[in-house]
């Protein structure tokens, strides 16, 4: 089966994401003293690293290689709000950023004539997603004794404002390409 360049670079898009909180996931799980947040990063960094691994394999089956991706997702956070200080901040971003994600692949696999490969590679990823939303709440309500349940939701309300703001400015490409994919699947 052919994909559209649309197709296929939103699956390279994908890919160089899942690749990219991989090993941002695997450089902080070297430094956090926290065993079971350690080892809920652990899996968290294999997972995303098996979801690259996923849509390498898609791409593979539909005939198409990955396409070269300059920037993941992720790096426009920083770039809009700067590092995190502390563990809590790091876990109120990847809440967000791990419901946005969600929420994009829920869209993506409505969308008509989505090939079957990439289909079951977003139902493979979806499980492990909502796996990721579960460890990462109950690691930040967990926090909220240290840093207090207002500073924890304070956080949460600003990055899910810089996440919005980077969805709509900085993302256009991705939608712009979402976009084609649905007016191709209605024709």
């Amino acid at each position: 089966m052919s994909i559209s360049e649309h197709d296929r670079w939103l699956m390279s898009y994908y890919r160089t994401s899942e690749i990219a909180g991989a090993m941002f996931f695997a450089r902080l799980a070297k430094s956090i003293r926290n065993p079971a947040i350690q080892h809920d990063l652990t899996k968290h960094f294999a997972d995303e690293s098996q979801h690259a691994w996923y849509w390498s394999e898609c791409l593979a089956d539909l005939g198409a290689k990955p396409m070269r991706v300059a920037d993941a997702y992720q790096s426009q956070y920083f770039d809009a709000i700067g590092a995190p200080v502390n563990l809590m901040e790091v876990l109120a971003i990847t809440q967000v950023f791990e419901k946005r994600t969600i929420n994009h692949y829920s869209r993506h696999s409505k969308l008509a004539n989505v090939p079957p490969a990439v289909q079951k590679t977003i139902a493979k990823i979806m499980g492990d997603e909502g796996w990721h939303l579960q460890w990462v709440s109950a690691a930040l309500n967990e926090m909220k004794p240290e840093y207090g349940a207002e500073l924890v939701r304070d956080t949460l309300a600003r990055y899910t404002r810089t996440d919005e703001d980077i969805y709509q400015t900085t993302l256009e490409e991705v939608e712009h390409r979402t976009h084609q994919l649905a007016i191709a699947s209605e024709s």
